[in-house]
């Protein structure tokens, strides 16, 4: 680059700024559309796509290739080019992390040694051996993923009930309400649902994401320089980028590059150099030197190899805890026999689910009814945090098809509505202990009603009992045609009693197409 004034420099971090500011925005935006009845599944599962961790490990877990997994190649390419510009310019989990500096509070942190950033390499080398044996479990620690699942299942939950209570407040000024209900139409269902969607252990994706802000403490971009998968395999790409950070001879070692930089990758005893596996080229320290010393020239060798990339011994050790660890997933007592309400999506189970789901939740956000879940327990290690349906919480809505029109990596498949019709999620069955009119004798058929079936699976027979004064009654008495029920889960979410439901869904045993 020819030299300019410092002037001139800092406008390339405002416009810096400004592409991290409108890619943040823009990702969100997908999020928040990738709801039933919102953008289409092709352009909100993009980010994902966009995702080269993710579709080099479903391409390995899976041995297939995605015609959408082609769209990493953008990032790949990019990276070639301009080295981990993806991380300094365009990671939305690297923006966020950027608005959070605790600039004192480090004052009195110790220093990270760098062989922490070995980590990063090591967990990126799990990730890609279990990977391989069909295992995507550590996709969870994939930075666009933990972005899909905090905004989805943590924030907008969150932000559409701070809403709520402020419009519900609002409401009681009597010259305001035109005003606020104006704003209620506006913003559903277009950005909010009609009803609050909630989810279970949301603490869990809260603590996760604010850990994460929370290590910044300790050093900027904490996460992006010891921890993150997706910057190692762009880093070790880095390494052979064309345009690469060099200092050149106007540098008077003055160090203001070295403070500047925000992965504190620039070495004063290296004569300032930098590693291009650890610069996400964020300019900053072009910006503020003053002597026009620091330099974007091309090169064609690779990279000098530094003590905290991994080496042999500890490839090994990586590979062989993901073996081992794999081992003791298999050996868990969850595989040997699946929960009974481990209900999956409508055709998952028998499309490998979890060969398939790289844990980025989006089905959950594109579910109208939130009954789409994280896994918490149901489905062991292996499949934490994979989509389960949970009646008592929502339903599977007969008239949608969004979980597998969005799902990226066709986990579930994107099947037409009538056809997924026909998906037996599992069965449903009644619990005459607890069943109001099994139970107590009183008219209850609210779970008929509700059957969205065509021919209904679930039936009433009338019957003459005794109630508990003693009087003979007549009474329509519930009860399931288990051969045509799907599994929809609508009867369980509306029963009307209190804590757990009269009827149940239960995994079936034959979840194939009806015929």
């Amino acid at each position: 680059m020819a030299r300019t004034s410092i002037r001139s420099r800092k406008k390339w971090i405002t416009v810096r700024k400004a592409v991290q500011l409108a890619a943040l925005l823009s990702f969100i935006a997908l999020i928040v559309m990738a709801r039933r009845g919102g953008w289409p599944a092709e352009i909100v599962n993009v980010p994902l796509r966009l995702d080269p961790l993710l579709m080099l490990t479903h391409a390995l877990a899976t041995r297939t290739l995605l015609i959408g997994s082609a769209l990493a190649l953008i990032v790949l390419m990019l990276t070639l080019i301009f080295g981990r510009a993806w991380c300094g310019w365009l990671c939305p989990l690297g923006t966020v992390l950027d608005l959070f500096t605790f600039k004192r509070w480090r004052k009195k942190s110790a220093g990270v040694s760098d062989n922490w950033r070995t980590v990063k390499y090591l967990l990126l080398l799990v990730i890609i051996a279990a990977a391989i044996f069909g295992n995507l479990s550590l996709l969870i620690f994939d930075p666009i993923t933990i972005m899909v699942r905090t905004i989805s299942i943590g924030v907008w939950p969150a932000l559409d009930q701070t809403i709520t209570s402020l419009e519900q407040t609002l409401y009681q000024v009597p010259f305001l309400q035109d005003t606020i209900g104006a704003v209620d139409n506006a913003l559903r269902p277009t950005v909010f649902p009609i009803e609050p969607a909630f989810y279970r252990d949301v603490a869990l994706f809260a603590l996760m994401f604010i850990g994460l802000i929370a290590l910044n403490a300790i050093a900027p971009r904490f996460w992006c320089r010891y921890l993150c998968p997706l910057g190692g395999l762009l880093g070790i790409i880095s390494k052979f980028a064309i345009f690469r950070r060099e200092v050149q001879g106007d540098c008077n070692a003055c160090g203001a590059c070295q403070i500047k930089c925000p992965t504190d990758t620039i070495d004063p005893n290296r004569g300032f150099a930098s590693d291009p596996a650890e610069c996400t080229m964020c300019l900053d320290c072009w910006a503020v030197c003053a002597q026009s010393g620091v330099k974007f020239p091309t090169h064609r060798s690779i990279a000098q190899r530094r003590d905290y990339d991994p080496n042999r011994r500890q490839a090994l050790i990586a590979i062989g805890s993901a073996v081992t660890g794999l081992a003791l997933m298999n050996s868990d007592a969850v595989t040997r026999r699946d929960h009974p309400h481990l209900l999956r999506p409508p055709g998952a189970r028998e499309n490998d689910l979890l060969d398939k789901c790289v844990r980025c939740n989006l089905c959950s956000r594109a579910c109208p009814t939130s009954g789409l879940q994280p896994s918490i327990t149901e489905a062991g290690l292996e499949g934490f945090w994979t989509p389960i349906l949970v009646p008592r919480l929502g339903y599977c809505d007969y008239s949608c098809n969004a979980c597998g029109q969005v799902c990226p990596v066709q986990a579930i498949p994107p099947v037409s509505l009538d056809e997924k019709r026909q998906r037996v999620i599992g069965q449903a069955y009644i619990d005459q202990n607890r069943c109001i009119a099994w139970a107590d004798h009183r008219d209850c058929i609210v779970c008929e009603e509700m059957c969205p079936l065509p021919e209904k699976a679930i039936k009433l027979e009338q019957a003459q009992v005794v109630n508990a004064t003693g009087e003979t009654v007549n009474i329509q008495l519930p009860y399931v045609e288990r051969e045509k029920c799907i599994g929809c889960g609508i009867c369980e979410y509306k029963c009307p009693l209190n804590g757990e439901a009269a009827i149940r869904v239960y995994v079936s045993i034959d979840s194939a197409p009806l015929t």
